[in-house]
Order: C-alpha cells, then sequence, then structure tokens
C-alpha cells in the first residue's frame, strides 16, 4: 500500500523517513511534472507543512535558508550584495508562479545540470545541511550534487537548510543566463560570479559556470587569473584567456558543445564586469 504523510514537525518528518523509503515532496514543481502520467509507486512524504524550513536566518557564522524557503521568499528578502547573483538567479526559475512555490533545495535536489541556484550559491561557499534521526552533517555544495539527479543523500536523510559562510557573503556578485529566448528557458549555459574589490584591485574572486558539465563547476583557472588585477580594464581579456579545464558540455537540442564552450566564456566576461558594475563596453573604452 502506497502511504501519503504531510508531518508537522521536523522530528516526526525524520522519524517517518527512518522507516523506511519515501519521496519527499516540497513545492512540487519538478514533483509532479517528473511524475507524469505513471501511476504512484513511492510512499509519498509532503513537507509543506514544516513551517520552521522556510526562512532566511542569520547567526553570528552564517547565513541560513532554510530547505522550504521559495524564491520569492529569498528575492524578497534584504541581504548582502554578495547575494545579488542568487537573486538574480531566482529570478530565471520559471515563471513568477513557480517562483512563488518552488523552494531552493528542491532545486538542489533535483540535481539538474541546468539548475539555476547552483552557480550563484556555489560562489557563495554554500552547504547544505542534512538531518536524518541520527545526526547532523554539513556537505559543501560541490560534494552535494554528485551528477545527473544524483546527490549524496544517504537512505533516511533529508535537506533542511543551506547555510552561506560570513565571509563568503562579502564584495557584489551578479548572475547571467544564456537561453533560446528570454523567459521561461532552460539554460544553454549559465555563469554566476562574486568579486571583492580593495582599493581598486580584485582581492577574492568566486566564478561558477552551470548547463555545461555534468554538475556546475567552479572555474578555479578563471579565480586565478582574476585575482590582483585592477577592476578597471583587464578582467574580460583575463577571462578570455584563463583555462576552463572544469567544463565538459554536452551537445543537446539547445546547443552544441562547442557553441556552449564558446557562449560559455563570453558570458562569464559578462558576469565578472557585471559583478563590479561595468559592462563589456564599458571595459574596451577604459583600455
Amino acid at each position: 500500500m502506497i502511504r501519503y504523510a504531510k508531518p508537522t514537525s521536523v522530528d516526526e518528518a525524520l522519524a517517518l523517513l527512518g522507516e523506511g523509503a519515501w519521496r519527499i515532496l516540497a513545492g512540487g514543481t519538478d514533483f509532479y511534472p517528473a511524475q507524469g502520467s505513471k501511476p504512484f509507486r513511492d510512499n509519498v512524504l509532503d513537507i509543506n507543512g514544516l513551517a520552521s524550513l522556510r526562512g532566511i536566518a542569520e547567526t553570528d557564522d552564517h547565513f541560513v535558508i532554510g530547505a522550504r524557503t521559495t524564491w520569492t521568499d529569498l528575492i524578497r528578502r534584504p541581504l548582502p550584495a554578495a547575494f545579488d547573483a542568487l537573486k538574480q538567479a531566482a529570478r530565471e526559475v520559471g515563471s513568477a508562479q513557480i517562483q512563488n512555490v518552488a523552494s531552493v533545495a528542491g532545486n538542489l535536489c533535483n540535481a539538474s545540470p541546468a539548475a539555476d541556484g547552483v552557480p550563484a550559491l556555489l560562489v557563495l561557499d554554500a552547504e547544505v545541511e542534512l538531518r536524518s534521526v541520527a545526526a547532523i552533517r554539513h556537505l559543501p555544495m560541490h560534494d552535494f550534487i554528485l551528477g545527473n539527479r544524483r546527490t549524496a543523500l544517504l537512505p533516511g536523510e533529508m535537506v533542511t537548510a543551506i547555510r552561506v559562510p560570513k565571509p563568503a557573503a562579502m564584495g557584489t556578485s551578479a548572475f547571467v543566463k544564456l537561453g533560446a529566448r528570454r523567459y521561461l528557458v532552460i539554460s544553454i549555459a549559465m555563469v554566476a560570479a562574486r568579486l571583492v574589490v580593495d582599493n581598486g584591485t580584485v582581492r577574492q574572486a568566486a566564478v561558477a559556470a552551470g548547463s555545461c558539465s555534468v554538475v556546475a563547476r567552479r572555474l578555479a583557472g578563471v579565480e586565478a587569473a582574476l585575482r590582483g588585477l585592477p577592476v578597471d580594464g583587464g578582467l574580460a581579456d583575463a577571462v578570455l584567456a584563463a583555462p576552463m579545464s572544469e567544463l565538459s558540455p554536452i551537445a543537446d537540442v539547445r546547443g552544441s558543445a562547442e557553441y556552449r564552450l564558446d557562449a560559455v566564456r563570453e558570458i562569464v566576461a559578462r558576469a565578472v564586469l557585471a559583478a563590479v558594475g561595468r559592462t563589456p563596453g564599458e571595459e574596451v573604452a577604459a583600455a
């Protein structure tokens, strides 16, 4: 017999998860389309009644985004400029109606290579809080998403929060997405960039690309090339010359692998410039 449960506390949800296998239902914006017309075969654990998992809190060490926090919640919450890329990504998650119900954690657990929120969370050094009846553990984002539709969730666990360490909530950021049309589109490529600038020089750089590898990746070569550069010129050239060995895009109906590699380099440059309030035209003029 298939079971449906809608717990009213996290402890109740974890107890149920400890009893056997469940499919977790959060916002449902990916859950129902993935089900299609197939009959339900799995037990369904509906966590939409867990009010404690919705909202954004600030502790001494972290910004804590509850697992049920919606993209609209995130957009509306005043946060440091380092979160601007994440807010820009939030506005790209489907329509406004989708953003009103889709959860941040659901975007991660769906583990699509084209998940808009992942690159922006990667540049914030985000970590995922996983809870079971027995333990709480925290995994860096890059260790949580293992591949297409694959995560590091263990039996009996659920995501309860995404945590951003305070040192990573510094600087300014931007998100750039390339799609076949302007709205309601799955990414061909997307990039988030966060830069910390001191006295006109890039002191820290965090850059991540999505839809160009099995999982979204930080671009270490680009980050190294940007550190120490003045912000008034040369950033785009550094990006265009930097290695991006982390990327291994596929060819699909949205674009060829070669096109993605060419396009992502350009949008990395755009995201980096946007993060420091510049445009490609301004950079050329300054040079």
